[in-house]
């Protein structure tokens, strides 16, 4: 039997599970382990300036493509504190990561040691498991048992905990004795599915609701079939988003509070059934539920047993990984089309395009200082179907959720339930990481994008390119916009007149200059004319360059995004709305008055 010390059977084992790429920052408790990946070799290591940054690259790394689980490294004590963020993130929204941490050796967990902190016990709540291993002889069970837990049910992160004596004791390990365990995902069953069919089939005026578990199974296909089998529209979550593509005509548009569609909402109110695949009912998208589920038969199919009946009660629930139900409703559909007995769904389905040509909201401004809805036009004229968006939370990523437009699965990476700031620049390289031959675009605000600004070294360092829009308005505008509630403005303003800046005005942070600083390339625009140029020098320089490339947008610096805070039918639009073709010139349908 081969011998070898627990932490190179540990890297040994994430090899065998498919990993060949880590982010980290080494420590004296986990140097082991890092020992161990540089003798074993096969695993990548980008070496992050913040561990809770190298917990959100696990994520976008996972995020970006089916089957990749995300991995973090970091030493004792606040390394694991820091990752603690990352862990919630990805529990939030269902993303698999393995976090491993040093630790103090076992002898001394109780002696409150240097840096020896029970992050396991911290951990527990926003992981699937977190475990301090105290004998090393545990430590292939462990890792087996963590892929396993990541990859079963509802995916979700794991955090392994070593002490450095653990990790340093020799133990018999054989790789090539070695399997992963098998996955378990809950299945529905035909009687399931036909039941849920016969609920649709009564309705006269159906929607699908497409959630992240859809893109979690790898469904996407399946769904969309299903939906064109039965000619019933979807509505994408935020995070199922990019399952059905913007520009097809089944696609409905977004439904919620903030991030949504005029259009969405209003289709949404007109349905009388509705079937979620995949979804949690996130608050922001149902807003108050009387309205959400007034008049509307629901069904609903989640891979999490508990979260059938958490927000509200369906007519049907089914527990079921989303790929595993779609298969059979693909086979029932099928059989239902062939024997003629599927309902016509042709005039309901035109509805929501007849809707969604029509309420549109305006994005072709040519204010200075910009408006912000002129930036997403302009992202659209430079950016593709290809493209990938990374982005957290803010004014920002409701804008753009609202005008941006996304065609594939996992196109759309958005930190959704838990969203910290600082998020989208680490995870952006994470995504970059997984794709490096893609189109990786970021969207920040400015306090976003200062948060942890100091990962885009990393970019430079390692070489990892994309674009990163930055919005500027030297503001917390989500905060500021949620304060009018309060009727105050306060302690949201960035704004400070910067020394060494004077052009700047009030915008205050010179961005360029830490861009530059940072080893990465950076274009500062004032003008709506000077986008669409900006963005395609972008691209150029991160090819030459192969480092991220900031576009700074400067802002106006108050503007009300549409939202609610209540109902979806209650969304105020604070913008002039779109009444003419030229008004939304990128809109995936053209206007018609």
């Amino acid at each position: 039997m081969p011998r070898m010390t627990a932490a190179r059977a540990a890297v040994e084992i994430l090899k065998l599970e498919g990993v060949d790429v880590a982010f980290g920052v080494p420590g004296a408790a986990i140097n082991p382990f890092y020992a161990a990946l540089k003798a074993s070799g096969g695993i990548s290591h980008t070496l992050a300036r913040h561990v809770e940054g190298a917990s959100h690259m696990a994520e976008g790394y996972t995020r970006a493509a089916a089957g990749n689980i995300g991995v973090c490294v970091g030493t004792s004590g606040p390394a694991g504190t820091d990752m603690i963020t990352g862990l919630y993130s990805a529990i939030a929204d269902s993303v698999p990561i393995l976090c491993v941490t040093g630790q103090a050796p076992v002898a001394r967990l109780h002696k409150e040691d240097f840096q020896a902190v029970d992050i396991a016990s911290i951990a527990r709540p926003v992981t699937k498991a977190a475990t301090t291993v105290l004998e090393a002889a545990q430590v292939p069970g462990v890792f087996q048992q963590a892929f396993h837990l990541m990859r079963s049910g509802r995916p979700g992160p794991v955090l392994i905990d070593l002490p450095i004596d653990v990790q340093l004791t020799k133990i018999d390990f054989d790789p090539e004795a070695y399997q992963p365990l098998p996955v378990y995902k809950p299945a529905a069953n035909r009687t399931q599915i036909e039941k849920a069919v016969a609920l649709l089939q009564a309705s006269e005026r159906p929607l699908i609701v497409a959630g992240g578990g859809v893109i979690n199974a790898d469904a996407a296909d399946l769904l969309l079939e299903f939906a064109e089998l039965t000619g019933v529209p979807v509505v994408p979550t935020l995070m199922g988003w990019g399952t059905v593509p913007d520009d097809h005509p089944l696609n409905a548009g977004l439904v919620g509070l903030q991030t949504s569609h005029r259009y969405g909402n209003e289709t949404f109110l007109a349905s009388d059934f509705v079937l979620g695949i995949g979804n949690r009912w996130a608050n922001r998208h149902t807003g108050g539920l009387d309205v959400y589920t007034a008049g509307r038969t629901f069904v609903h199919v989640d891979v999490e047993p508990t979260q059938l009946g958490r927000i509200f009660a369906p007519d049907l629930g089914i527990a079921s990984d989303a790929g595993a139900a779609l298969e059979l409703f693909v086979e029932v559909a099928r059989e239902l089309r062939e024997a003629g007995t599927l309902k016509d769904r042709t005039a309901w389905a035109a509805t929501a395009q007849e809707r969604r040509a029509r309420l549109q909201r305006r994005t072709h401004f040519d204010d200075v200082p910009i408006k912000p809805q002129r930036v997403y036009e302009e992202m659209n004229r430079a950016f593709g179907p290809e493209t990938r968006y990374v982005t957290t939370i803010g004014l920002s990523q409701i804008a753009g959720a609202q005008l941006l437009h996304v065609y594939r699965p996992r196109h759309w990476i958005n930190c959704g339930q838990a969203g910290p700031l600082g998020w989208t620049v680490p995870a952006a390289l994470g995504v970059a990481t997984a794709d490096p031959g893609g189109q990786v675009v970021a969207l920040s605000g400015d306090y976003d994008f200062q948060f942890m600004i100091e990962e885009l070294a990393v970019g430079a360092q390692h070489r990892i390119p994309y674009v990163h829009v930055l919005v500027n308005n030297s503001y917390l505008g989500l905060i500021r916009q949620a304060q009018r509630t309060f009727d105050i403005d306060f302690q949201v303003k960035l704004e400070f007149e910067n020394i060494n800046a004077p052009e700047l005005g009030v915008y205050g942070v010179d961005h360029v200059k830490v861009v530059e600083g940072l080893g990465c390339k950076a274009i500062r625009v004032t003008e709506p004319e000077g986008l669409l140029p900006a963005f395609e020098e972008a691209k150029k320089l991160a090819a030459e360059f192969r480092v991220p490339v900031v576009v700074e947008a400067i802002l106006e610096r108050v503007t009300d995004i549409s939202m609610s805070g209540s109902d979806i039918d209650k969304v105020s639009e604070f913008e002039e709305l779109a009444t003419l073709p030229e008004h939304a010139p990128t809109a995936v349908r053209p206007l018609t008055p």
